[in-house]
């Protein structure tokens, strides 16, 4: 049906277009692999990881409400600053300030915002040798903390 060269030219242009996506993937810097959408594991949370100002930051794009109401309406009510509780949840920046370290492969001293009670804590962030990402919320020592687990989406 296909010619032996209509052949050879279709199995060079997937070769060529494999090999430059594989060559695209490991062209990021590794400070930046971190950016993207990340799901939770347990499918409830979609965050978009950024940079602004060499610094990394997260904000919301989804997440599912067990309270049944749209994403939309749902609003940070147990901020601790009145003048906040009225703010969609929906794009709000959890995640601030993150900084890049080369010699751990990870990011450090950033923030970390937990709507369901109001209160922020300190942040780090790794990706694990499965292509997970560890954020780790800890007040002052890591080893005190809960990790969530995201999956790139």
């Amino acid at each position: 049906m296909f010619s032996m060269r209509a052949k050879f030219s279709f199995n060079f242009l997937v070769l060529t277009l494999l090999t430059f996506n594989i060559s695209k993937a490991n062209s990021i810097p590794p400070a930046e692999q971190i950016c993207g959408k990340w799901e939770t594991t347990e499918n409830n949370l979609i965050v978009l990881v950024y940079m602004k100002d060499n610094k990394f930051q997260g904000k919301i794009i989804w997440y599912s409400d067990t309270g049944g109401k749209p994403m939309d309406f749902g609003t940070d009510k147990r901020n601790p600053d009145p003048a906040l509780r009225s703010r969609k949840i929906l794009g709000m920046s959890v995640l601030r300030d993150l900084s890049y370290q080369p010699s751990s492969n990870s990011w450090e001293d950033g923030i970390i915002y937990e709507s369901k009670n109001g209160k922020e804590w300190n942040a780090s962030v790794y990706i694990d040798k499965n292509g997970f990402l560890k954020v780790k919320g800890y007040w002052h020592f890591k080893f005190i903390g809960k990790t969530m687990t995201f999956h790139r989406v």
